[in-house]
């Protein structure tokens, strides 16, 4: 590709990879009527409306849409962690944790409320705050229907049905 050097065994690659730079997107959904620069990318949102996930984990067979969900899923068996911040070395399983954490280091907060303004680093943390405006709690207990505006709020609440302490006292075990 003479835009962004990337090489390609044959042509046609070549070809269905140009509308990445271009902004083209010839290749629409005939369910939803989403459009998309590469014709896998179409075959791939498709298994969204089909339930298909056909790259499965051979350690825990657990099954994802796309081959790079797979690849990401694979490090948390292996330990992988290939992503380093050139500030601080601490290192991550994923490239874009690596583009999030590096905000730290330089106090961007790009996500930001567009009711009352607030930023955030992380896409999930403005997600998780919309909800203080419209008050919506999409995580309910399926034991006694209370529900939550976070995941988190969620499964510790799930700890008074089950009894599970999972946090003890380094020093006296209790």
């Amino acid at each position: 590709c003479d835009v962004c050097g990337k090489t390609f065994g044959r042509k046609g690659s070549l070809t269905e990879h140009m509308p990445t730079h271009t902004g083209e997107k010839p290749y629409s959904c005939n369910v939803c009527g989403k459009s998309f620069g590469m014709k896998g990318s179409l075959t791939e949102h498709m298994w969204t409306h089909t339930g298909e996930k056909p790259y499965s984990c051979r350690v825990c067979g657990k099954s994802f849409i796309k081959r790079g969900k797979l690849t990401d899923h694979m490090r948390t068996h292996t330990g992988e962690r290939p992503y380093s911040c050139n500030v601080c070395s601490k290192s991550f399983m994923r490239n874009s944790s690596l583009t999030e954490h590096m905000w730290t280091h330089t106090d961007e907060k790009p996500y930001s409320c567009r009711v009352c303004g607030k930023s955030f680093t992380k896409r999930g943390k403005l997600t998780d705050h919309m909800r203080t405006h419209t008050g919506e709690r999409p995580h309910s207990c399926n034991v006694c229907s209370k529900s939550f505006m976070k995941k988190g709020s969620l499964t510790e609440h799930m700890r008074t049905h089950t009894g599970e302490k999972p946090y003890s006292c380094r020093v006296c075990g209790k």
